[in-house]
């Protein structure tokens, strides 16, 4: 069970994109990070465990060429073997930063050389795998960039191709030296879905097709993508077959965010019916089969749910933001 407790305040709400919120702990400083994007900006608090404000800054976009302002598409915390960086998607392009956003290390233009006059360009869905930060794009593409120990050496190494529609999300899970292993997954707009073995070269293992439903989120866990579709499904793979296992009929609405508390194996989704639900993945012993199991289900009356995420690895604690709401919501297991 869950029980809400004080919220973050925010100098305005969210906007109404998918996976608008990123959490980064820091338990050696007793802190924690939220990012919120709104807008041509993204707001970045610290908070201590009582949800006390400690500090906050304002991130903007990279001003370029054009005459539309620039809005920002993500913000999210990549956390790499020997440093975390704050990455900030756009109509623009990439920027990543130290991960308080105090210094920008790198800036990546997007080249709109390939676009048509009316197809936007944009950059969504961001995960680090081992020493690389890849992004997707609206192209299909996802670019690698391959991150150096310190300073902004940031070299973009690869480009993947898979998709033919715009990138929505981007999931990974260390590998930990397995050979072959299944370690990143991304998603589209068509709700295609890539299943990837990161390294120096990038290899595609899995494709599975989408069936006209967008997906907006994913996950991978244990070998197992959990993927959240626009029409409130949540669909479980094997990723090393693309086999569907399990589909849950979730939400009503479409799911905006998805969640792992790899510790633990919960699984959060969050839809725009108001509603957060906790899921717990397991393997039967026996078989082998993927199985989960419903723990909790949370309504957050009155709102348009934009993003949610845990708050810690042992998904003891989440938080959610919704659109037009001027506060991070907290909610703590009891």
């Amino acid at each position: 069970m869950f029980r809400r407790e004080r919220s973050i305040p925010l100098q305005g709400s969210a906007a109404a994109l998918c996976n608008n919120l990123s959490v980064l702990q820091l338990p050696a400083r007793n802190l924690t990070l939220f990012g919120v994007v709104h807008g041509p900006s993204a707001q970045v608090l610290s908070a201590a465990p009582d949800g006390v404000p400690l500090a906050q800054r304002h991130l903007h976009v990279k001003e370029g060429a054009g005459v539309s302002p620039p809005l920002i598409t993500q913000v999210h915390w990549c956390v790499l073997p020997f440093r975390v960086l704050l990455v900030l998607t756009s109509h623009r392009g990439i920027q990543m930063y130290e991960s308080d956003g105090s210094v920008m290390v790198y800036w990546h233009a997007l080249d709109s050389g390939d676009a048509s006059s009316v197809q936007a360009v944009f950059a969504r869905g961001i995960a680090a795998s081992g020493h690389f930060i890849c992004v997707g794009t609206w192209s299909g593409r996802v670019l690698v960039f391959d991150i150096p120990a310190k300073g902004p050496n940031i070299v973009l190494s690869e480009e993947l191709g898979g998709h033919q529609t715009p990138v929505t999300d981007i999931a990974t899970e260390p590998a930990q030296g397995q050979d072959g292993v299944a370690d990143m997954v991304t998603a589209d707009d068509s709700g295609s879905l890539c299943v990837w073995r990161s390294g120096p070269e990038f290899t595609l293992l899995t494709h599975i097709p989408g069936f006209g439903v967008p997906c907006s989120s994913v996950r991978l866990w244990q070998g197992i993508v959990a993927a959240g579709y626009g029409n409130g499904q949540v669909h479980l793979y094997e990723a090393t077959t693309g086999t569907l296992n399990i589909q849950i009929n979730a939400h009503a609405r479409a799911i905006c965010a998805l969640d792992l508390a790899p510790e633990v194996g919960k699984l959060l989704s969050a839809a725009e019916d108001t509603f957060v639900h906790i899921w717990k993945l397991s393997r039967s012993p026996e078989s082998g089969c993927i199985e989960v199991e419903h723990c909790h289900g949370e309504c957050v009356s009155d709102t348009q749910v934009c993003g949610a995420r845990f708050c810690d690895p042992s998904g003891s604690s989440f938080a959610v933001t919704g659109y037009d709401v001027t506060e991070i919501l907290r909610f703590g297991s009891v």
